[in-house]
């Protein structure tokens, strides 16, 4: 986060979004306590200098950035966290609560050297029952009454780059045609009391999808794919000032408003899914759950750990369906 050009001057599964061009490629990534307030010590006087805080300097909102996205020493690893509920939401009804969803990702930087980093980034998310726990492999739809076989999200690469101007929105597999103008990276950070600093990243996109009806009458809610993901950071001040720090850690808030997902068989039905989750990114996995991390060492080992070199293409969940599943038969 300090100007350096010999090193971070010179120098990203969710992607950012300002005026509803950045996205985050946390894809998630990265919770605990909510959105309200900051879950690290902070609240006693400090001797850091908040003079270093450079709110209004692109060059040190892309630093700010890659701090929080991944790890200054290039190579450490960034493991990134989510954990909550997923809801449909129908006319007529009340919103209801249908599974949980829990997982992770790691990241890695890549210093480029022309002033942008690579973020190296791999992800995967489990739908879990809302009693126990446990990961879902198949789900009993309460809107259709069939029991259908559950997708997990499993997104290998979803790489991005951090630079000094806000990036493209995902591409999503050449879906998303978007090329918004070139913009300085200035973020939307909101100091708050109790040493807490805010950051809001919303991204909303609108693209041919992945799953066209023709192909995928029960999986497709349409030509269009409509997706909103927003992300608020908690983040402690003193970490944030504290330029000798090449990685902060932070908790906050993950929403997403999506199409009914593919593998529940909804078609273009009415309504539509409402993630409500929990994140944060920590230098350990150790806020895993139980059941979501014996699931993933016995069926995603690979993705405890971050890829080591920049792979194409990288592909959301859906682009992933499209190519991984086969139609299911029309009834």
């Amino acid at each position: 986060m300090q100007d350096n050009n010999n090193k971070h001057n010179t120098g990203r599964r969710e992607f950012l979004s300002s005026a509803g061009k950045v996205a985050l490629g946390a894809g998630f990534a990265g919770v605990a306590a909510g959105c309200g307030a900051a879950v690290t010590p902070g609240d006693t006087p400090s001797s850091v200098d908040y003079s270093s805080l450079k709110y209004k300097d692109n060059l040190w909102n892309r630093d700010a950035w890659a701090r929080l996205m991944g790890d200054l020493d290039f190579g450490k690893e960034k493991f990134g966290w989510f954990k909550g509920t997923v809801n449909g939401v129908r006319e007529g009804e009340k919103v209801k609560p249908l599974f949980g969803f829990e997982g992770f990702s790691v990241a890695r930087l890549v210093d480029e050297g022309n002033g942008s980093y690579q973020k190296l980034l791999r992800e995967v998310g489990f739908y879990t029952d809302l009693k126990t726990g446990e990961v879902l492999e198949t789900f009993d739809n309460p809107y259709t009454g069939e029991t259908v076989k559950v997708v997990p999200i499993a997104n290998d690469p979803f790489n991005h780059h951090i630079a000094p101007f806000f990036p493209e929105p995902p591409s999503y597999g050449g879906l998303n045609k978007e090329k918004p103008p070139k913009i300085p990276l200035l973020l939307d950070w909101q100091e708050a009391p109790n040493n807490t600093v805010f950051l809001r990243t919303p991204i909303h996109l609108f693209y041919p999808s992945a799953l066209q009806p023709e192909k995928w009458p029960r999986e497709s809610a349409g030509k269009m794919n409509r997706v909103s993901e927003m992300f608020t950071y908690v983040i402690n001040r003193d970490e944030l000032a504290d330029t000798s720090q090449t990685s902060i850690t932070y908790s906050g808030c993950w929403s997403r408003i999506t199409p009914w997902l593919p593998w529940m068989l909804m078609g273009q039905a009415e309504g539509h899914i409402y993630y409500d989750c929990t994140m944060g990114a920590y230098h350990d996995d150790s806020i895993l759950s139980e059941p979501v991390r014996a699931y993933a060492k016995k069926h995603f080992a690979k993705y405890f750990s971050a890829p080591e070199k920049w792979e194409d293409p990288s592909l959301s969940s859906l682009e992933h369906y499209a190519l991984e599943q086969a139609p299911a038969p029309v009834k």
